[in-house]
Formats: C-alpha cells, sequence, structure tokens
C-alpha cells in the first residue's frame, strides 16, 4: 500500500491501480470533474476499479491528443490518483463518471494487462503538505504575488467564472492552491503537465507566477483590442446611422442618387479587388454619399469608381498550352515568318512545363505590308488571350500612356490603362503599333514612359496618373512593331526582343496570294472562289509588273481590283455568277491597265560606263538604287545632287580621295582632279538618302567613269568605304539581298565582315546569288567592271594590293 497525504488525513491506496488515459486534460489533486469515458481500455480501468479498487484508479495524460488507441510511450509517467463518485451509463455506451483527484503519482512499471493498462506506482513527493520553509518570508510574498495575479486573471479572462475565487484561498492548504490554479489556467496541456511535476511548493508557484504573467499580457492585449474594435464599431454604426439618414433625406426630396450608391455598393461587394484597390474604392465611395450629387466632384468620384471596378484586376483568360494548336493557328493565317512563330512556339513550349512565365516583349521591326500587326493578332489566337491593339504613331504626350491626374477637366487613364479595360483580362496579347514613330515635345517624352510598361522588372508595379494605384502588367503579352529601329530610344530598345520580318520573297508572294489574299478578295465581292480563279503566271506579272514592295498590301490592292472588275461583270450583266472565270497574263492589261513597275537593272547595258547598282536599306525594306557619275572638262569642282545626307556626301568624299590616291595604278592621270569636274548624282532626287552603305558603290561607279570601263549590271554593292581602300561592315544585309533577288541581280560584293550573315538568309536567296566578299576596294574593283583598270598584269600582283591578293568569287549557297 502506498500513502497520500493531504490535509488533515493521510489516505493509504493501492501501489497497483488501473489506469484511464485523458486527451486534452491534465486531472489536478483537488478537482472535482465529471468525464466522459468511451473507449474500450478506459472501460475496462472504470470496472475494475470499482471492483476491485474502492473506485480508485490513475489519470495520465497523452502526449498526443491525436492517438486515439494509446500505446505505454504515449502518455505521461505522473498523473493523478482519482476517487470515483458517481458512475452514469449513457444510452450510446459511453459513461459519464465523476471523479475527485486524490494525490498526485509516478509510473514504477506498467504492469501486463490484455484489457488495458495497468501500473506498479508511488506517490510522486514525500508529501503533499506544505514542505518545510514554506513560510519564509520570500516564499510566503511568492505566493500572495500568484494569488494577485490570479485574480485579475480570473476578472480579465472571459471563460473563467468570478464565482471560482471565492473557493480558492491560501487560508487552507498552499499545495491545494496551487493545483486549483492550475487546474483553471487556460493553457496548453503541455504547461499543464509541467505544473503538474513541479517537485516543491516553491517551484511549483514560481511556474504559476511565470505563466500567469505571460497570460496576463496577452489577455490585456486582447482586451485593447476589443476597445478599439468596439470603439470602430460605435462609429461603424454612427456612420451607418447617419447614411441612412441622408438617404432617406433624398428619397424625401425624390433623389435618383439612391439607385445608383445601391448599385455602386453592390459592386463594390461583388468585384474582387486587390486590398489597395478596394480599400481606395471604398474611401471614395465614402467621400461620394457625403457630396452633394450634383456637384462636380461627385461626378470625378463616380466616372473614378467606374474605372476602378471595370478593370481586370483578378481576371485573366486561360491559356492554350497546345503546341501543334498554335502552329497550326499561326501557319493558318501566314506564310514564312518562321524565326517569330518559333519564338511564340517556344514561349508556349515553356509556359506548359513551368505553368507561369513572365511575358516577354517582343518587337517585331519590318517593312510596310509583311503582316506584323496581323500577327500579333494571330498569337492572341494561337494563346486563345484577348487581343488589344493601340496606335502609337504621332503620340507626344506623355499622359497618352500614363493618363492624366485627376485634377484636370475630363481626366482619363492612359491608353494602356484603357486597353486592358477594352480587353477584360489581366493576360491579354497586347499590341503597341508604331512604336518608332513616337514624337516628343514640351508635354514629355512617351517613349521614356513606355520604360516602365515594357520592363518585365517594372511593369508588375506600373502607375497611371488617374488611379494613383499600382497595376500589374508582368501578365501581359507585349508585341511592338516598328518599321525601323532608328526611331526607337536606345532605353527602350534595350528592353525588347527584336525579331526582324525582312520582308517576302516572289515564292512566298505566290503562296500568299494563291492562298490568302484571293480567296479572301473574292469572298468579300460576293464571288465564289471555286468558280473565280487566278493563274499563277498571273500572279507572277502582278507582282513583277504592278508592284514595288517588300509586303503584300499593294499585291493585295491589285487583286482586289481584278475581284472588282469581275463583280462588276457580274452585277451589270455581261456574265453569270455561276460561269467558271479565269485570269491569265494577257487579261492583266485591261484589267490593270499597263505595267507601272519596269525592271531595275533591264535597262543598263556593258557600254555606259560611269553607273553602278547599289544596295539600299529603308523603311520599305531593301532597293537597289542607281549610282551615276558625270566627268567634265572643268577645275575639279565636285558636285553631290540626290538629296543627300551628310553621311553619304562624306562616303562620296572618300571615294574621290581613294580614286586620286591610286590614279597612277588605275591608269590615270595623277592630276587628273585639276582639269575635271566630278557629278555624283543618285537617281529619286525628291527623296532624301543618306547612309554609309553606298561607299563603295559612289568609288565604283567614280572609276567607271574615270576609265572609261563599264561596270557589270548584274552587280550590286553595298560597304563602307575608308580613305585606304578598306571596306567596312554596314547594316540590312537580309533586306538588300532579298531586293537585289527581286531586282534580277545576280551578284552582290559585301564586306567580309558582313559574312556571317548570309547563314541568316532564306535558302532561296542563297542560291539565287552569288555573294562576294570584299576587304579592300582593290577587291571590289575586280569583280565589279567589266574589265579591270589599268594594266592587267599589275592588277594581279600582290603588291597592288595593300597587304597582299586575295582569292576571290566565292559563292555562297
Amino acid at each position: 500500500m502506498a500513502k497520500l497525504i493531504r490535509v488533515g488525513q493521510t489516505l493509504e491506496v493501492p501501489d497497483r491501480l488501473p489506469v484511464v488515459a485523458l486527451r486534452d486534460l491534465v486531472f489536478f489533486p483537488y478537482m472535482v470533474l465529471p468525464l466522459l469515458i468511451g473507449r474500450s481500455k478506459s472501460l475496462e480501468a472504470l470496472d475494475e476499479a470499482e471492483r476491485d479498487h474502492e473506485g480508485l484508479l490513475l489519470l495520465l495524460a497523452q502526449k498526443d491528443a491525436e492517438v486515439d488507441e494509446p500505446g505505454r510511450g504515449h502518455l505521461h509517467r505522473v498523473g493523478t490518483i482519482a476517487r470515483v463518485l458517481q458512475v452514469t451509463k449513457l444510452a450510446d455506451g459511453n459513461v459519464r463518471v465523476v471523479l475527485e483527484g486524490l494525490g498526485r503519482a509516478k509510473v514504477r512499471r506498467f504492469l501486463p494487462w490484455e484489457n488495458g493498462f495497468r501500473v506498479s506506482l508511488e506517490p510522486y513527493v514525500a508529501s503533499e503538505r506544505d514542505e518545510p520553509g514554506s513560510s519564509l518570508p520570500d516564499v510566503e510574498a511568492l505566493i500572495r504575488g500568484v494569488e494577485r495575479l490570479y485574480h485579475e486573471y480570473v476578472h480579465l479572462s472571459s471563460r473563467i467564472p468570478d464565482e471560482l475565487l471565492e473557493s480558492i484561498s491560501a487560508d487552507g492548504d498552499r499545495v491545494r492552491l496551487a493545483h486549483l490554479m492550475s487546474a483553471h489556467l487556460l493553457v496548453v496541456v503541455s504547461e499543464r503537465q509541467e505544473l503538474l511535476e513541479a517537485t516543491s511548493t516553491e517551484a511549483h508557484f514560481e511556474l504559476l507566477k511565470e505563466i500567469l504573467l505571460r497570460e496576463l499580457e496577452i489577455l490585456r492585449i486582447e482586451e485593447k483590442l476589443d476597445a478599439q474594435m468596439q470603439l470602430q464599431m460605435d462609429s461603424d454604426r454612427k456612420q451607418f446611422y447617419l447614411q441612412e439618414q441622408l438617404r432617406a433625406i433624398h428619397r424625401e426630396l425624390g433623389s435618383a442618387e439612391d439607385d445608383e450608391w445601391d448599385e455602386l455598393e453592390s459592386a463594390l461587394e461583388h468585384t474582387p479587388l486587390p486590398e489597395h484597390a478596394m480599400e481606395r474604392a471604398q474611401k471614395e465611395f465614402g467621400r461620394l454619399q457625403k457630396l452633394n450629387p450634383v456637384s462636380p466632384e461627385a461626378a470625378v468620384i463616380r466616372t473614378y469608381l467606374d474605372w476602378l471596378l471595370n478593370l481586370p484586376w483578378t481576371l485573366a483568360s486561360t491559356d492554350n498550352l497546345n503546341v501543334e494548336h498554335a502552329a497550326r493557328v499561326l501557319d493558318d493565317a501566314h506564310h514564312g515568318l518562321h524565326e517569330v512563330k518559333d519564338r511564340i512556339l517556344d514561349h508556349i513550349a515553356v509556359l506548359s512545363l513551368v505553368g507561369e512565365l513572365r511575358g516577354p516583349i517582343l518587337c517585331l521591326v519590318g517593312p510596310p505590308g509583311v503582316g506584323k500587326t496581323s500577327l500579333g493578332r494571330s498569337i492572341a489566337r494561337a494563346l486563345d488571350r484577348e487581343f488589344v491593339r493601340v496606335s502609337l504613331g504621332g503620340v507626344r504626350d506623355e499622359a497618352e500612356i500614363r493618363g492624366h491626374r485627376r485634377t484636370y477637366v475630363g481626366a482619363l487613364p492612359g491608353r494602356v490603362i484603357q486597353g486592358m479595360r477594352r480587353s477584360g483580362s489581366r493576360n491579354p496579347v497586347f499590341l503597341l503599333d508604331e512604336v518608332d514613330k513616337l514624337a516628343r515635345d514640351f508635354h514629355g517624352d512617351p517613349g521614356a514612359a513606355l520604360l516602365e510598361v515594357l520592363d518585365p522588372e517594372q511593369n508588375r508595379t506600373f502607375t497611371d496618373h488617374y488611379l494613383e494605384l499600382e497595376y500589374d502588367l508582368s501578365h501581359v503579352l507585349f508585341v511592338t512593331t516598328a518599321n525601323t529601329l532608328a526611331g526607337i530610344p536606345e532605353p527602350l530598345r534595350d528592353r525588347m526582343e527584336i525579331i526582324r520580318l525582312p520582308g517576302y520573297l516572289e515564292t512566298e508572294k505566290r503562296a500568299i496570294a494563291r492562298d490568302f489574299l484571293w480567296p479572301r478578295q473574292v469572298t468579300r465581292h460576293g464571288l465564289s472562289p471555286s468558280k473565280v480563279h487566278l493563274e499563277d503566271d498571273a500572279v507572277g506579272r502582278i507582282i513583277h509588273s504592278y508592284t514595288r514592295e517588300a509586303g503584300v498590301r499593294e499585291l493585295e490592292r491589285r487583286i482586289s481590283r481584278l475581284a472588282r472588275k469581275i463583280a462588276r461583270r457580274v452585277a451589270d450583266g455581261t456574265s453569270l455568277a455561276s460561269d467558271e472565270v479565269t485570269i491569265g497574263t494577257v487579261h492583266l492589261k485591261e484589267l490593270l491597265g499597263p505595267p507601272t513597275n519596269l525592271s531595275d537593272v533591264g535597262h543598263m547595258d556593258d557600254g555606259r560606263p560611269g553607273i553602278a547598282n547599289g544596295l539600299a536599306w529603308t523603311e520599305a525594306g531593301g532597293q537597289v538604287l542607281d549610282v551615276e557619275v558625270a566627268v567634265v572638262p572643268g577645275s575639279g569642282t565636285i558636285q553631290l545632287t540626290g538629296t543627300l545626307g551628310d553621311v553619304m556626301k562624306e562616303s562620296a568624299f572618300a571615294a574621290v580621295t581613294y580614286a586620286r590616291s591610286r590614279a597612277v595604278r588605275l591608269g590615270l592621270d595623277r592630276y587628273f582632279h585639276k582639269d575635271l569636274d566630278i557629278h555624283i548624282h543618285i537617281p529619286e532626287g525628291a527623296t532624301p538618302k543618306d547612309g554609309p552603305s553606298a561607299g563603295i558603290t559612289i568609288a565604283v561607279a567614280l572609276i567607271s567613269a574615270l576609265t572609261d570601263i563599264a561596270a557589270k549590271p548584274d552587280v550590286a554593292l553595298t560597304g563602307e568605304i575608308t580613305l585606304r581602300g578598306r571596306v567596312l561592315a554596314v547594316g540590312g544585309i537580309k533586306e538588300k539581298a532579298v531586293a537585289a533577288m527581286r531586282s534580277g541581280i545576280k551578284t552582290v560584293i559585301l564586306p567580309v565582315a558582313n559574312m556571317p550573315e548570309l547563314e541568316l538568309l532564306p535558302d532561296e536567296v542563297r542560291e539565287a546569288l552569288e555573294f562576294v566578299p570584299a576587304a579592300t576596294m582593290d577587291e571590289v574593283l575586280v569583280r565589279a567592271l567589266v574589265s579591270p583598270p589599268g594594266p592587267c598584269d599589275e592588277l594581279a600582283l600582290p603588291g597592288f594590293l595593300e597587304g597582299g591578293g586575295r582569292q576571290l568569287g566565292t559563292q555562297i549557297s
């Protein structure tokens, strides 16, 4: 038998008792508490306690309350011996039992028992009475301090009744006081178990003090927060009451604003807005309700709320991440354009793997009519996204991008936010058309405003002046278009991925006309594509004789004219809609008139010295330009005509200086420049021309005129010249090569440094043209003129070339 010593009594209890495991509960001595017992092991322990142990059992707390069938390792080793006071069996099989805690006990070992837990135990401490020395002043002060803290704790806690204080007093047993305080603390089970295992009364009160100080701090904070919430609720009730009074006044006066406010309230409740946007919307709505409905500021706030509530803050369309579907959509709408198609398919493929990807900033650069704008619409269809187009041509005010501040009359958001509202989605394909035609004046620089829009690191917090809120543009796929990079500011260009569209080859134009343009125009004009046919030869004749462009706009206009002529014949009865009609080359002159475009090189022959073919890059694509040089007796004057820019003029003077430096080896009089006037002219004088690309072309035409040796009519040149005759790299090789092939050129002489760019040319261009690399003007003259100038043997010597001779004429295919 074990002895438990309580106040005024000593209890003898068996040293072996059954165990009841408790979940989420630590049972303390002196507690009287009803429990609901339902687990089979606990019921067996209760039956044995009543049958064999005079209603005594040991209560042990579980370490983990989630365990339904605990084992020995799931139970704490210190618990409370309790006496069963009352047992009530319930209808559902559970038992309601009232227990009284007698004292603490420690498990020495678990005894085998199939039906539950039975343990051998010993009292946890030698005595549950006050320990010797517990009446010292320090201990007495500690106990009184804990008692005051506990009184404050009970008053602040809404879950503990104040009547409990009457039953807890230190006048009797301090051990009893410590246990009862511990039993009514609202703390976690682990801390309650720590209190139960306290080894002395002083240690027990020290632990109680620590817990009470912490819990009181928490309760004071909660009380402060409750008071603040109550104050806010009282303020809200007051505001609601005043608003209801104001609405009642408006109803009495017959005001129609009440319905509008109800609509706005409903929209605010049901529109998913980010936290910062919702806060601003509610603030503005509160201001609106206080204003006179007919005041100008009320109209401004209503418009502002309308913009806030109609922007797609969270709504996004679901991307179609099927790469095959995207490829099919792009191929159905566009012929060629492989580079940009591959870039879009790469984006879709990566998006399908990672799930979320910042939208790229693509810049499509190419001449008019190559399909830049329509390509943006096709990208949206491929991704199943909304499409928005904003034209930036001529935009000169920064407010067009960022919006106007609400202080201005008629203020609106910028075009970016307007486009997002039209799309109704936060992840559309957003096309910024003609980005190279932005203007700037004293109103600001719209190009600088676009830096934030088109920067993937910044556009997630884009701020419009009208909204004055951050709007996330990082999910938008931006596509910009331009005819040239020259008009795009360098910082803006740095933020975009440049994709060049050089123009269509003749085979591509034929395919586009056959598969896209002709069926579309025939259908638009009320004709049947199965009844009206356009021969391939007729398409080729239209391309050669009626158009001169890198794109297909003029080609579509010519085809549209053919369809109009056929539709007119059907309309006036000349032919029937059911008749088969085939348009061949013989019908073009009748339907389209005489050809408007002549070949660029067909008019040249071998007997015209002083003329050379140059390759130029324009916003409309590549172009073949003639350079003419006339030499007449005079006093050494150099005249330049053809609306030449400063760079091209410098190239002309460099060519003259080169010719003078090579006069003897070219078979010229050393002082020819003193007795001859040189006139350099580039036709189409109304068109401004500039750039370094014409340097070697001017030099060839000049030397051709001075030596009376004609330049080859099927050779075109591009490259910059230096005073020492070196040939430097230039840009636009892809566009120039396409223009050369389109114009019937057979050989293109270009700088050696540009040779790697030939790998990017279409196979059709590389097979049709012979590309000759040149590092010096001497190499250029050998291939560009009908016969080499000066003594033939001298041109063949290595000493004729500065730095040694070169092997020329390699064909790139």
